[in-house]
């Protein structure tokens, strides 16, 4: 199995419920390439999908029959030496080629192979100009296939934030994603990790409400800091909502979303150990990660829960909620190659429902004087800004304390999302 293969593999095979990274890790295990082979594969899937829509665009302009009508296995191998062509400089274009010609003979057969051959033989960076090529055409729709997303949401960003801003938040999410990271203030003084040689090249975060964040390429060398609880993968952005959150030692928390359990566990960390956190899933397999991961770092005062938000009786006052709530994520497309594709205006207007059914639920649970922080990883308004003023009119005995909207690629390395903080009034 070649690098090439189980990427075609993992394109195939990827349905709309599984994300690319879980399949292509299952997949990687199964047949054990070498290292330089797994990387590859990691970024020919990743690559790929986030390049579809480009793709796609510029294999129309060489393909002589009907592309729209082509088996999907041949797609994908388009895709994929395109892919190859237009953004992999290491891979030389023989490479590229022949390697798709192999795959296309041994899935479609000869004649297929021959037309695999002849198309992407006419396509390099040399022969290909999109900026000409699609400068007449609509802004949104020649973003759309510069930056390879889904027409509707490069039109919906433009009409939001202009098109300068979008076209960065575009290229943002087309970079390989800053892997953040959090010291454990419970196990570690930060000073103290940072004068490792392992953290050598991180970038800290220069907020100083964030100083225990940092950025690092360099996992292996993480990784004992990671087994040793010392550590954890964390993006600052999330680390903020937490802070917006402001939780107290000895008081009470519920985290209605809580997996993977990273929100928990820094909430848990800012209060010192000391209280309780209620952390919930709908999965029991999430239920016991989160479980996991606090016990890695050292936390005692995280209680794990299964259950449905929208139903759960957590039995006792709350002092704080945290509602992360399930969104569109286009704060994150960065991270999930798939999701620009899976995303759709009719998956807002279902979420959009949900995240007011669970701020209904929160703001029942909560005590009087409590706070409620509202986050998503979505910079869509009507999951944020037009969220919370729903939010409040539905609501008067709450007041909006604070609320903050993180763009991708405004500052680097920080994810996209928003947080909102509310305060239920007395009585």
């Amino acid at each position: 199995m070649t690098a090439r293969e189980l990427a075609l593999r993992v394109l195939l095979e990827l349905d709309g419920m599984r994300k690319s990274e879980e399949l292509l890790n299952r997949m990687l295990e199964h047949f054990g390439l070498g290292k330089s082979d797994r990387a590859l594969a990691k970024e020919l899937v990743a690559g790929t999908l986030k390049y579809q829509l480009q793709c796609d665009y510029i294999i129309a302009r060489f393909y002589r029959h009907d592309y729209a009508k082509t088996a999907t296995v041949l797609k994908h191998i388009l895709r994929l030496g395109v892919y190859q062509l237009m953004h992999l400089d290491r891979v030389p274009k023989s490479a590229a080629v022949n390697e798709s010609v192999k795959l296309a003979r041994k899935y479609k057969g000869d004649h297929l192979a021959k037309l695999v051959n002849g198309v992407l033989r006419n396509i390099s960076k040399a022969t290909i100009d999109l900026e000409s090529w699609t400068a007449a055409l609509p802004e949104a729709k020649r973003l759309s296939i510069i930056y390879s997303y889904p027409e509707w949401l490069t039109d919906r960003w433009i009409k939001h934030y202009g098109a300068e801003t979008a076209a960065q938040m575009l290229a943002h999410g087309n970079r390989p994603p800053a892997t953040g990271y959090r010291i454990n203030r419970l196990k570690a003084d930060p000073e103290t990790l940072f004068a490792l040689p392992a953290l050598a090249d991180a970038r800290r975060v220069e907020a100083a409400e964030l100083d225990s964040f940092f950025f690092s390429k360099q996992f292996a060398l993480l990784e004992p800091l990671l087994k040793e609880g010392l550590v954890s993968v964390q993006n600052p952005a999330q680390g903020l909502a937490c802070l917006m959150a402001a939780p107290q030692p000895d008081s009470t928390v519920f985290d209605m979303c809580a997996a993977p359990g990273g929100k928990a566990t820094f909430i848990a960390e800012l209060m010192e150990n000391r209280g309780r956190v209620i952390a919930l899933d709908r999965s029991p397999a999430k239920v016991a990660r989160i479980a996991s991961n606090a016990a890695a770092l050292g936390i005692t005062i995280i209680e794990p829960s299964e259950g449905d938000a929208l139903t759960f009786d957590q039995g006792c006052a709350v002092d704080t909620i945290l509602l992360d709530a399930p969104c569109t994520g286009t704060g994150v497309l960065g991270r999930r190659a798939e999701l620009r594709w899976r995303t759709t205006p009719e998956k807002l207007r279902e979420l959009t429902e949900l995240q007011t059914a669970m701020l209904d639920r929160a703001a029942l649970l909560l005590r009087a004087g409590g706070a409620l922080l509202y986050a998503t990883c979505s910079v869509e308004p009507e999951e944020n800004e037009l969220q919370t003023e729903a939010f409040l009119q539905r609501h008067p005995e709450f007041i909006l304390e604070a609320s903050r909207l993180t763009l991708p690629g405004s500052s680097e390395g920080f994810d996209g999302g928003f947080a909102a903080r509310f305060r239920k009034t007395e009585g």
